[in-house]
């Protein structure tokens, strides 16, 4: 079994109700749900012009490939309705391969360990929720320390309700 961490966000319709029913889907499709984060929100990294995101990070279990789990984690995302016009543009689900064991691969389809982790708080304070000393493959830090590191200057909020 291999135990990777995801990111999971959307900032279109119901966000709340679609972080759930991306848990769900991936439970059903990818393996068995081993953690989960509290919700955070932040405002748009990259392309601002765009309504606040929602996102959670959840650890699983899985018997599938790299290659393998990514490619169902589009097919997930495209059963939400995620369509890819714009750039770093506002979605309903966004399902990132954070880790994947302590593998690093690199092809067309996926880069793990996610080559941004490490500049993006909103990616690391769920992260570090549920997994502060887990050791960066590439960078050889814990994730509670690259976030201490990072420079990302967006606010990031415990949602509470």
């Amino acid at each position: 079994m291999n135990k990777v961490y995801l990111l999971i966000g959307g900032n279109i319709g119901d966000r709340m109700a679609n972080l759930a029913m991306a848990v769900q889907l991936i439970e059903k499709y990818l393996g068995k749900l081993l953690q989960i984060s509290s919700i955070y929100e932040t405002a748009a990294w990259g392309n601002t012009d765009q309504a606040d995101f929602l996102n959670q990070a959840i650890c699983i279990e899985t018997q599938l490939a790299p290659t393998q789990l990514m490619t169902q984690i589009l097919d997930i995302e495209k059963k939400m309705g995620r369509a890819r016009n714009i750039p770093l543009g506002p979605r309903i689900i966004d399902i990132d391969i954070l880790y994947y064991n302590d593998a690093i691969v690199e092809n067309e389809l996926v880069s793990i360990p996610h080559p941004r982790i490490s500049a993006r708080k909103f990616v690391l304070y769920p992260l570090v929720e549920i997994a502060p000393n887990y050791l960066h493959p590439i960078l050889h830090k814990t994730n509670s320390l690259l976030l201490k590191e990072c420079g990302d200057s967006l606010a990031v909020y415990k949602k509470t309700s």
